[in-house]
């Protein structure tokens, strides 16, 4: 199991973000349906501004089950996704494209994670991609499995013991990966 010392970033590693609970504050029991309801964690933009001069490509990957359920529509979702990509490059941030899943967990889709289509998908339209130099950051069990089951290094976002990478924040992550830069 690698640590976070032996991870040797440069520009030619990409970086996969989960959406809700590590990007913004996931909502329990209930959806991100419109801007009003979406929240940045806090360093959050500060941190993925970093990341945008460490790694080659950022990418946002994201289950949106919600649009599935009929509480929101795939043009609420791009208004929401428009608004946080405006404010990451407001703070000096770029992401290269977001994917997200519109489907249910029983429409056995391919694109849902755990299942790693959003990331065969991404390397389909980013051919440069390696996911052997990629890390998935996740705060849920089923993002880590994405990550794995794409063949990334995963890093959980957690305050919990956990086995593996882990850091209680995004923000936390981005000084870790940003020290090391710089050692």
């Amino acid at each position: 199991m690698p640590s976070f010392d032996d991870l040797k970033i440069d520009r030619s590693w990409t970086l996969f973000l989960d959406r809700d609970g590590v990007i913004n504050k996931r909502l329990i029991d209930d959806y991100v349906k419109n801007i009003g309801e979406f929240e940045f964690l806090p360093g959050t933009e500060k941190a993925i501004a970093r990341f945008s001069k460490i790694f080659g490509k950022i990418f946002i990957v994201t289950n949106q089950r919600g649009i599935a359920r009929g509480l929101m529509s795939v043009k609420d979702l791009e208004v929401i996704n428009g608004f946080m990509l405006k404010k990451i490059e407001e703070a000096g941030g770029k992401i290269d494209k977001v994917y997200f899943c519109p489907h249910d967990r029983d429409e056995n889709c391919g694109c849902r994670k755990p299942s790693p289509g959003m990331a065969f998908k991404a390397r389909q339209e980013f051919p440069g991609i390696d996911f052997s130099k990629s890390i998935m950051v996740g705060d849920t069990d089923s993002d880590i499995e994405f990550g794995k089951n794409a063949g990334m290094i995963t890093v959980k976002i957690t305050s919990e013991e956990v086995c593996g990478l882990r850091a209680a924040s995004l923000e936390e992550f981005s000084r870790i990966i940003n020290s090391g830069i710089r050692s």
